[in-house]
């Protein structure tokens, strides 16, 4: 059976703010625990009007501090932007705050623009080609301390919190095989080598202390209301901010439209196009339909649900009727 979690971007819509985006996103959290998804992550992303969760380590307390029993992490934390060592702390910290409960998703990308990464890092000397040798730094610092070890985390040695290594390229397939860590792969946003990027993984897997067999994340894009015309409505805001995010202009979260395709060009409807596959928009009966051709297409073991929704209410809603719909597949 397919496991179902949430990433949430803690969208500051038109009109909000980050207190109300963070309130939003607390009360999701919430809301899912109480239908029984497994877990909730939020994202790193800098300089972006419409996402609330830079400080990504202080929201994922923020969320762990108000739910008892869902996992909460980071899908994920960038690593080029920190030292291995602070992240450790940070997230040792979490773990000693909320044991048993934090997950933390590592990826390479700098989760924003170049001159912003400047900004974070003071330089733009960070190879992304380390990212190998940090994350292995990283995961020593969360293991037990060894004899002479001048550095250790405190806390977080010996936490041993669960690692996922993320991506949306082939890179991040072979890394998370080499390691023998869980892979979550971007499907919900770039799901073009989704295919190619799976098979290797599971073909080059070697089992590590943390994992014994492979274990695929994928992410999915759903939005399900009572009736198809109003899920296709809800889903213009995410789309929307797509659009604007891939020709160089994000910002907040927009309210949904009406006729939205007629405002489309042919370029519009192309990068569209893209994450149709990876998408499911309508009733709770077409939401399984097409979820369930999913996973038999890809044996995912675990899909983590996006919907970027303008209405709060809607949100819930859409997350409750996701849930009830794909929970036993």
């Amino acid at each position: 059976m397919t496991v179902l979690s949430v990433l949430d971007l803690s969208p500051i819509i038109e009109g909000g703010d980050a207190r109300l985006a963070l309130t939003n996103t607390l009360d999701l959290a919430r809301h899912v625990e109480s239908l029984g998804y497994y877990r909730y992550w939020v994202a790193e992303h800098h300089n972006m009007r419409g996402i609330a969760s830079a400080a990504t380590s202080v929201v994922i307390g923020h969320i762990a501090g108000g739910t008892s029993t869902i996992r909460v992490g980071a899908g994920g934390i960038m690593l080029p932007n920190h030292a291995p060592l602070m992240v450790a702390e940070q997230f040792g910290t979490l773990e000693a705050l909320f044991p048993g409960r934090i997950d933390l998703g590592l990826g390479r990308a700098p989760g924003t623009d170049g001159v912003t990464a400047q900004a974070l890092r003071r330089t733009l000397h960070a190879d992304p080609n380390k990212f190998p040798q940090e994350v292995l730094e990283l995961q020593a610092y969360l293991d037990e301390v060894q004899p002479n070890q001048q550095v250790c985390a405190v806390p977080g040695y010996g936490s041993q919190i669960p690692l996922y290594i993320l991506g949306s390229s082939l890179f991040g397939a072979q890394l998370a095989a080499i390691l023998g860590l869980p892979f979550a792969f971007a499907s919900h946003f770039a799901p073009q080598a989704m295919m190619q990027a799976i098979e290797i993984y599971r073909a080059e897997f070697a089992p590590s202390k943390q994992l014994d067999k492979p274990y695929v994340i994928l992410g999915y894009n759903i939005c399900a209301a009572d009736n198809e015309e109003d899920a296709r409505y809800l889903r213009t805001s995410s789309l929307q901010a797509f659009l604007n995010l891939r020709f160089g202009n994000p910002g907040q979260l927009p309210p949904p439209i009406k006729d939205f395709e007629n405002t489309l060009n042919a370029q519009q409807k192309q990068v569209l196009g893209q994450v149709s596959s990876c998408s499911a928009v309508g009733t709770p009966q077409q939401i399984r339909a097409d979820v369930e051709e999913f996973v038999l297409k890809t044996s995912a073991d675990e899909l983590i649900i996006v919907a970027q929704i303008f209405d709060h209410q809607a949100r819930l809603k859409s997350y409750s009727l996701a849930y009830e719909a794909c929970q036993d597949l």
